[in-house]
């Protein structure tokens, strides 16, 4: 099976070389017939050097494309990047590489060989290593990851992690489905949607290292955004 590999950035300038290196490494070593594979980077509004030093990393690097966003969201910059593709399979991992890169052969296997529909990280399994977390964070996010489970009544473990996985033929139904959200809820619009439609989901602990220092994520703010759309997606289904 063929893939994409989307990495949503903003203003990315300090990192991005260094990590997508890491990446495309990790990549060719596991699936050395480049064909199989690209890294997107999908630029959705950067103001600094992120679109240059992207432009630079595909002149470099053959496997890698760039894809500019016109807009803020994280959520539009997956779609816009999945809707172009024409691999068998997507999906996003975050730039920092909190999810630790061999979980991802677990999660092409899931998708090539086992039968599933959609594969999602979770860091709140027994057997998931969480390091370099603080205590807010993970009250924050099982918190969240409660009212999802009460509000609109789903069972997966970890609706926020960022890094995900599905068989580009799903997509069209999810997003018809309601998983639609420009923004961060998108993600999790996937897997709600997934469980409603009967999916096949595969719930994959991992090792992930918490990076707080380059995060620019206000939780109050972004809380507020995850509790109306939980609403607005509920509502949609009811509809």
């Amino acid at each position: 099976m063929t893939f994409d590999v989307t990495i949503p950035v903003l203003n990315e300038e300090a990192t991005l070389d260094r990590q997508v290196r890491i990446l495309h490494g990790f990549l060719a070593e596991h699936f050395p017939d480049r064909r199989q594979w690209r890294i997107v980077i999908a630029d959705n509004g950067s103001t600094d050097n992120t679109r240059h030093i992207a432009a630079a990393l595909g002149d470099d690097l053959p496997e890698v494309h760039l894809v500019r966003v016109p807009e803020k969201g994280v959520g539009l910059a997956l779609k816009t990047s999945w809707q172009q593709s024409q691999a068998d399979i997507v999906g996003y991992m975050d730039l920092d590489l909190a999810t630790d890169l061999t979980h991802f052969l677990q999660a092409y296997n899931a998708l090539n060989s086992e039968g599933f529909d959609l594969v999602y990280a979770t860091r709140l399994h027994r057997k998931s290593r969480v390091i370099g977390r603080t205590v807010k964070r993970e009250i924050t996010s099982r918190v969240f990851n409660l009212i999802l489970k009460m509000y609109l009544g789903v069972r997966f473990s970890d609706g926020m992690c960022g890094f995900k996985w599905l068989k580009r033929e799903r997509l069209s139904a999810l997003m018809d489905g309601g998983a639609v959200s420009n923004g961060w809820f998108f993600s999790t619009e996937l897997l709600t949607v997934a469980e409603w439609q009967g999916l096949r989901m595969c719930e994959l602990p991992v090792i992930w290292r918490d990076d707080t220092s380059s995060s620019r994520v206000n939780i109050t703010r972004l809380a507020m955004q995850y509790l109306k759309a939980m609403q607005v997606l509920k509502k949609r289904r009811a509809g």
